[in-house]
């Protein structure tokens, strides 16, 4: 199984932190954003991920020429935004014609990825949404499932959320996702452009643990406080063993 590692964002509230650098290379707990992602990919066994980049490029292909994991990194570079979807419509290659993974690189997450992953190969849906109950939903894309995990709602950023379940920005997707993303527009994004027209076709996979937005200066303040919490606790042991 590949994955998308969804990087090229601007970072426009992280100004001016992001004027010089990535959102996704903003250093958390000594570490890039880009390399957490990496090495949780290749904990869950990925050994392919495409990175899209648009600004600054010179410096995330740096920092993956100087990666040192054992995953193959290939960079595709945006000249302009292509939206999330957008992204993942110009690389239908990249599948290999079999199930992926796609993820946000500016989320920070402890979450294992392991059972979102079992999740949809079992039931095999054309995509499992990771999804969480999160403070301001209204600022959230919001799925709304059934009794057997089916969405058959979802709604991006409405004053008025159907509920408080969002998309976490983790999901696994068979290339059958390939027939929903014929649409030429661009930017092409998943939550306003595909996932309203892709309702009963998506499962939902609730998860537990920590995720963080890096979003703005507070939430990059959070994170980096929580996770140093986070990675004291596994020194001392206290995390359980399905975490990370």
């Amino acid at each position: 199984m590949n994955a998308f590692l969804l990087a090229a964002g601007l970072g426009t509230r992280l100004r001016p932190l992001t004027d010089e650098i990535p959102k996704c290379l903003v250093e958390i707990c000594g570490k890039p954003l880009l390399q957490w992602w990496l090495e949780k990919l290749e904990d869950t066994g990925i050994r392919k991920v495409l990175i899209n980049t648009h600004h600054l490029p010179n410096q995330v292909e740096a920092f993956a020429g100087s990666y040192k994991g054992n995953i193959d990194i290939i960079l595709f570079y945006e000249e302009r935004l292509l939206g999330s979807a957008g992204t993942v419509r110009a690389n239908r290659e990249f599948i290999e014609n079999d199930d992926f993974l796609i993820v946000y690189a500016d989320n920070l997450t402890d979450i294992k990825l392991d059972g979102i992953i079992k999740y949809h190969l079992s039931k095999k849906p054309v995509m499992t949404m990771g999804v969480m109950e999160m403070p301001r939903p209204e600022t959230r894309g919001i799925a709304v499932p059934d009794e057997n995990g089916v969405i058959v709602e979802f709604i991006e950023k409405s004053a008025n959320p159907p509920g408080k379940l969002a998309n976490a920005g983790i999901k696994v997707a068979s290339p059958k996702l390939y027939d929903y993303l014929q649409e030429k527009k661009v930017p092409l994004d998943f939550g306003f452009d595909i996932f309203p027209k892709m309702v009963g076709k998506m499962h939902s996979y609730e998860l537990s643990g920590y995720l963080q937005d890096i979003g703005n200066p507070a939430d990059l303040k959070s994170a980096r406080e929580s996770w140093m919490r986070i990675l004291q606790g596994r020194q001392h042991g206290i995390l359980k063993e399905d975490r990370w």
